[in-house]
């Protein structure tokens, strides 16, 4: 019953921002910067897509990982909400395995992980996900990489990363970001959340638009 609760909760976050904490805009906004969709956008969409990826369905045994609740608001950069629009999260599973037919050279992927999600942005722009925390693969810093779709159509593409991580200089396409600012408008700090889940972390991380 407990695991079924937390589901629907976080089901109704992609309709209302009521669960997002309240947390005052930086005066300062830095605009997200794109980058690069990668290779390994699923070809084959998992039956759910919602925005919990740690649990398929309920009562399902949970994927494998550090549970991570992603959070935070789509805007442009005068703070002004980006209402109803589409966010699309893939990433690697526990393992640095993809949901992708072509990744086969790290294992099996986990099949009690979604790997992929959709949120919908809420009235002041607010989303949230439940998934796993980052983990790095040989040649990537860990990252989550995400799209914003609007309801008129253009797509915003992007990957998320920890910030000052240590594989996270050495990674190209981090790398590609070049300034400092641009590295920490990418970048989430995780802070632990077990009034979440157990052991879980969580972080805020602001998409803003041009």
């Amino acid at each position: 019953m407990k695991c079924i609760n937390r589901r629907r909760l976080l089901l109704a976050c992609s309709a209302s921002a009521a669960f997002l904490p309240v947390r005052a805009f930086a005066t300062a906004r830095l605009l997200t910067p794109p980058a690069t969709e990668g290779p390994f956008y699923p070809d084959l969409l998992p039956l759910d897509t919602d925005n919990d990826l740690v649990t398929i369905a309920p009562g399902a045994e949970p994927a494998s990982g550090e549970i991570f609740h992603l959070y935070g608001r789509v805007t442009d950069l005068s703070g002004k909400p980006k209402t109803a629009h589409r966010i699309e999260i893939w990433q690697c599973d526990a393992n640095g395995v993809y949901r992708h037919s072509g990744d086969t050279g790290r294992g099996t992927f986990d099949p009690r992980f979604q790997g992929f999600g959709i949120a919908t942005t809420a009235r002041d722009g607010g989303y949230r996900f439940r998934t796993i925390a980052l983990v790095s693969y040989p040649g990537r810093t860990p990252h989550i990489h995400f799209k914003v779709k609007s309801p008129n159509g253009p797509v915003f593409t992007s990957q998320l990363y920890l910030s000052g991580h240590p594989q996270n200089e050495s990674d190209f396409l981090f790398g590609r970001l070049g300034s400092d600012a641009a590295k920490q408008a990418a970048s989430v700090r995780l802070t632990a959340a077990p009034e979440l889940d157990p052991g879980a972390v969580k972080g805020i991380f602001d998409i803003v638009l041009g």
